[in-house]
């Protein structure tokens, strides 16, 4: 089920029909722009989810991955860089427990400095924009939103 983007130099027509046949979900030539990548990485997501548009979902709480803006009860809210990917990898997998070092690694990049309550830091400032319920303390474990 893990989505793949196949990111490389082989260039040849055959070498990118083998790439897909073989199971990638996508195929993108070298020299890239990490923008396209990103662009491509979320066309795939929405596929997985079998979502043609932006939206990425959960009952009332809506992402939006081309505004990056969240849509929850009607109303739409405006996200920091952080709090859209602590939104985005919460709702990519509805019901599972993230802990905080998988939150971590999906929010902050390589070499970052993370203090130890960054991860709580988010998620209140995400509480306070939506809602208590929108995302949940499994204690010991980590995070996760209802699946609905």
């Amino acid at each position: 089920m893990t989505p793949v983007l196949v990111l490389t130099a082989r260039d040849t027509v055959q070498q990118r029909i083998q790439g897909l046949d073989s199971g990638a979900d996508d195929y993108l030539l070298k020299p890239f722009d990490l923008q396209e990548v990103l662009a491509r990485m979320r066309a795939i997501t929405r596929r997985r989810h079998g979502a043609a548009d932006s939206l990425l979902g959960n009952g009332d709480v809506q992402l939006d991955m081309m505004t990056r803006e969240v849509l929850y009860k009607g109303q739409r809210e405006q996200l920091t860089a952080r709090e859209y990917a602590l939104l985005y990898a919460l709702l990519e997998r509805p019901g599972a427990i993230l802990s905080r070092e998988q939150l971590e690694n999906r929010i902050y990049g390589w070499g970052e400095e993370v203090t130890s309550n960054a991860v709580d830091v988010l998620i209140h400032g995400m509480r306070r924009k939506l809602d208590n319920e929108v995302i949940r303390n499994v204690r010991g474990l980590g995070w996760r939103v209802p699946a609905i």
